[in-house]
Order: structure tokens, then C-alpha cells, then sequence
């Protein structure tokens, strides 16, 4: 389907953040491994975390959807497959990478697959990983891609992985070891990209009765401990429980980064709930970089308050904690006076497509001007009306129409924004940005 502006009305107002889609990942996840009930209050239902939720009820969890919250009922860690066929997750990366580990927990076979996009997604790194700890994973056609079979045994121990390509990896070991036979000590080798989305899960993990000892080391005494290219991370977790609990899952930034992105390119005032001042999320970042741009940001305690005259300047920005903000950040390059360089964000080439080239050749069909790197892309800012299409990836269609507010643009195979905002079209209405989904 086409996704189009339909009409555009006064820009402003005041919107709620949709739920974070990786809190909502994680807390059915740690809920489902837990002992006891839980209830998980304003959680994100796309179809991301819908795979999440499939794949747990599959491995024991009792989950039920009510009007306000989730109750799931845990497994205390002791998973068994269900179902005989390989368990479906869609195009979900998400839940492939964190589930890979917890899986190997059932005490049968389990085997994970998804849609053609999801069995392109790369898995070796991970999979060399948990070998060490005991777990013995195989790839169906032998590509270090899914379908991947995960066999029963995860007694744990000492292993180490590479920071630079999926934080999820790191976050799939330390999610499910500490229900290994002895407990885990995971090191990540430089360089740690999106370190943040760690805290997240890290944060998450205590909130479900977890805790985790961190630490560092140096490849080079002379280097002091900030220097990234030569710090190995340490974390030890030892043999524990999961505990139930009732949990709210806060505000999601990357998906509020096209509400606020909204108004920073058209100009008005708008105040985003449900973003909360101390959120691990890495890509919370997205406030300092509209600010950098011209736009005026205030941070209460739970909203975020944002207004803008519409002008925007270019700005260098280094995106390798933030890798979800690189399209977004993209389009308001391309609407902004100047060049923006944007860095760091290599490892984007491994998502739902390799979004730098995806978005570089998508903003080539509107006129503008670019290069693309390695690690990122320079943007100068100028772009005309046209059609470009999302190649299935969500965070390209809803950044994508924001071009809309000044310029005629159509996106097909635009509906894919139902993987993390489903009501993605009504949020922007709410702000007077209103957009359609028409057949081809």
C-alpha cells in the first residue's frame, strides 16, 4: 500500500509516546522466565512484540492479554517447545537474537525461523558465542542464518563476544545465563556499539529481581579507561531466579522521534508524554541533536516539551549508541540549510535492511544531494517531491513521510509501520499531520 499525506492542519498539540518497543521485548521475555505472575502495564502490541510474545507462550508462559495490562505467568525457568513445527517470528530481529540463548533452556529442541527478510539477518557471531557455555546451535541451511535449531543443555561458563555488531547478542547471553547450571562471565571485545541498549536490558533485569557485576579491562596499560578502542567489558552473572512483579514500560524515543521530528521541521509546539527524563535509552539522544539543529527542547520528569520556527541547520553527528535514529536523522538533514555528516553507525547495515545504502538511494530519488560512507553518509539538505519505497523497513516509512509536510511524496509498501507503531498514523493526526494508506 501507498503511504500519503492527506491533509496537514495546524501542527502541534500534545501526544502520548507509544510504549518502547525493546522494554516491551524484554519484560515479556524476563516475565515469561520469572517465577510467580507478573503484570505488564502499557505494553506495545506490533508485531514485533507480538513474535515475542508467540515464542514465549510456545515455551511454557501463560500469557494473557487484558484491557490494561499483560499478566504472564512464568516458567521459573524451566521452558519446554510446544510446538512441533519451527516457531514463526515474522520479521522480528529482535526476538530471533534474544531468544536464541533463552531457548537453549527448554529442555527440548527448539528451532527458530521467520519471514525471507529475518533469514537474512546474519546470527554466527552469536552462535560461535554460546558454543563455550554449552549450547549447541545449528543453522538448517547452513548459513549462520535462521531457521536455527537450538538444542537443549546451557550449563554456562566463561565466553566473549564482539561489541561492534548487535548489542541484542550481548543482550540474549546476559538475558538467559542467569538460569545457566553455573552462571555466566560474558566479555565483549572492543568496540562496544550501542551500549546503551544494554543498560536497558541490564535495567530491566534488575527490575525482575537480577543483578549483574560489571566491570572493564584495559589491552594497554597507557590508555586510560574512557579510550573505547581498548577497553574489554566484563560482566559476571551468577546462578539466580527471576522474580514476577508488575512493570510499566515506558515511553518509546526512536518511535517519538517522528513526533518531535514532526515539529522541528514545520515549526510549532508540541509536548510528547510518556518520555521520561532518567530513560536508559540510548536514543534519547534525539533531543540533543534537534536542539543542535534549532529547535528549542524542554525535559520535565515524564514529556518531553519541543518547539521550533521550522528552520533547521546541518550538524555532525556520531549515531553509534543510537543506530534506530540513523533514518530519522536523515530526513531532517535533508530538510535542513548545510551539510550534515552522520557517523558511527556501520553496524545500521545489518538491520532490517542495510539502512545506509536503503536511505541514501531512497533520498537519491528525491533530488538530494549525498555521500554515502562506510559508517554513515553527508547530507545536504534539499529534496523534491517523489516516490520512494520503504523496502519493507518501518523506521524508513514513518521517517520518509515527514518529507510530506513541504513536498509531494508517496511511499510505497508504506504499512510496514505496524512492526513498532501501529497507531503511528493516528499519533501524527493528533499533532494535525494527517496521512493515509491508499492501494497501489
Amino acid at each position: 500500500m501507498i503511504l500519503k499525506v492527506k491533509n496537514i492542519s495546524e501542527i502541534g498539540g500534545v501526544v502520548k509516546a507509544p510504549p518502547s518497543k525493546s522494554y516491551s521485548h524484554r519484560a515479556v521475555i524476563l516475565a515469561s522466565l520469572a517465577k510467580g505472575t507478573s503484570k505488564l502495564y502499557d505494553m506495545l502490541y506490533s508485531e514485533d512484540t507480538l513474535a515475542s510474545i508467540r515464542v514465549c507462550k510456545a515455551l511454557g508462559a501463560k500469557i494473557s492479554r487484558n484491557d490494561d495490562y499483560l499478566e504472564v505467568s512464568g516458567t521459573g525457568g524451566k521452558l519446554h517447545n510446544s510446538q512441533d513445527a519451527p516457531i514463526d517470528l515474522a520479521n522480528s530481529g529482535t526476538t530471533l537474537r534474544l531468544m536464541t540463548s533463552v531457548s537453549a533452556l527448554s529442555d527440548n529442541e527448539v528451532v527458530l525461523t521467520g519471514d525471507d527478510s529475518l533469514q537474512t539477518r546474519p546470527m554466527g557471531l552469536l552462535m560461535n558465542a554460546l558454543w563455550p557455555l554449552g549450547i549447541e546451535t545449528e543453522s538448517l541451511n547452513d548459513n549462520e542464518k535462521a531457521p536455527i535449531l537450538i538444542k537443549p543443555g546451557y550449563h554456562g561458563g566463561e565466553t566473549n563476544i564482539y561489541g561492534n555488531v548487535s548489542s541484542q547478542f550481548i543482550s540474549s547471553i546476559l538475558i538467559s545465563s542467569p538460569l545457566s547450571e553455573v552462571g555466566v562471565t560474558l566479555y565483549v571485545l572492543p568496540e562496544f556499539k550501542s551500549k546503551p541498549y544494554v543498560n536497558m536490558t541490564l535495567d530491566i533485569m534488575r527490575k525482575f529481581g537480577v543483578k549483574v557485576l560489571k566491570g572493564y579491562y584495559l589491552k594497554h596499560e597507557s590508555c586510560d579507561k574512557e579510550h573505547q578502542n581498548c577497553k574489554i567489558d566484563e560482566f559476571k552473572v551468577i546462578k539466580q531466579d527471576y522474580v514476577a512483579c508488575n512493570y510499566t514500560v515506558e515511553g518509546d524515543y526512536s518511535s517519538a522521534s517522528y513526533l518531535l521530528a514532526l515539529i522541528a521541521i514545520n515549526g510549532g509546539r508540541a509536548i510528547i508524554k510518556n518520555l521520561f527524563f532518567d530513560s536508559k535509552q540510548g536514543d534519547k539522544v534525539i533531543l540533543d541533536i534537534l536542539q543542535k539543529m534549532g529547535a528549542t527542547i524542554i525535559r520535565g520528569e515524564d514529556y518531553v516539551e519541543i518547539a521550533s520556527e521550522g528552520n533547521l541547520k546541518a550538524i555532525d553527528v556520531d549515531l553509534s549508541n543510537a543506530p534506530d535514529l540513523l533514518i530519522t536523522v536523515a530526513v531532517l538533514a535533508a530538510m535542513a540549510d548545510g551539510t550534515t555528516n552522520i557517523t558511527g553507525v556501520a553496524h545500521a547495515r545489518v538491520k532490517e535492511t542495510d539502512r545506509i545504502d536503503t536511505t541514501c538511494r531512497e533520498l537519491e530519488k528525491l533530488g538530494c544531494k549525498l555521500e554515502e560512507h562506510e559508517d554513515g553518509m553527508s547530507i545536504t539538505g534539499g529534496v523534491t517531491s517523489g516516490r520512494v519505497d520503504s523496502h519493507g523497513d518501518h523506521r524508513l516509512a514513518m521517517a520518509f513521510s515527514l518529507i510530506g509536510l513541504k513536498h509531494d511524496i508517496e511511499i510505497t509498501n508504506g504499512e510496514v509501520f505496524d512492526v513498532s507503531f501501529p497507531n503511528f498514523i493516528e499519533a501524527m493526526a493528533e499533532l494535525g499531520f494527517e496521512l493515509e494508506l491508499k492501494n497501489e
